[in-house]
């Protein structure tokens, strides 16, 4: 089991401990750390860059943005949702997906293209919303169909 620290650039080459997170394990750190955004207590954050320092994996990251904190989703395993980036509308829901790992959960947010409802669509971006518990991938439709075929 490894340590993850995310701390906050305050520019300048100073950054602050945010939160940190001791005995987790490698397949999670490498998930979150695909994810360019971090969500807890309200605050969204943008991850800057990332680090490994001796026995500890690092996270720098920058405020996003502050909102309010979202209730926790129910879910028996790992949850993934697939949003259309569209913040117009709310960045609707594609998809619903439960994973039973970390690893299945970079298998999704780690492709430029997935497919859903026989539709390409492009990643944008993925985070991880410690708020409400789930993973979420970002894409945009590419336009291509695939005929006759049937996927998520």
């Amino acid at each position: 089991m490894d340590r993850l620290e995310y701390r906050l650039w305050l520019g300048e080459e100073n950054y602050r401990l945010l939160y940190f997170y001791e005995s987790i394990d490698l397949p999670q750190i490498i998930t979150r750390r695909e994810c360019e955004f971090f969500v807890k207590d309200g605050v969204t954050y943008r991850q800057v860059s990332s680090a490994l320092e001796c026995d500890t994996f690092v996270i720098y990251v920058e405020e996003y943005e502050r909102g309010r904190k979202e209730a926790e989703v129910e879910s028996n395993g790992l949850r993934l949702e697939v949003r259309e980036l569209d913040a117009e509308n709310g960045h609707p829901v594609i998809a619903t997906l439960e994973l039973p790992s970390h690893l299945d959960v970079m298998a999704y947010i780690g492709n430029s293209f997935t497919y859903f409802h026989g539709k390409e669509w492009l990643r944008d971006s993925s985070e991880i919303d410690e708020d409400r518990k789930v993973y979420v991938l970002y894409v945009t439709a590419t336009g291509f169909v695939i005929e006759g075929e049937n996927n998520r």
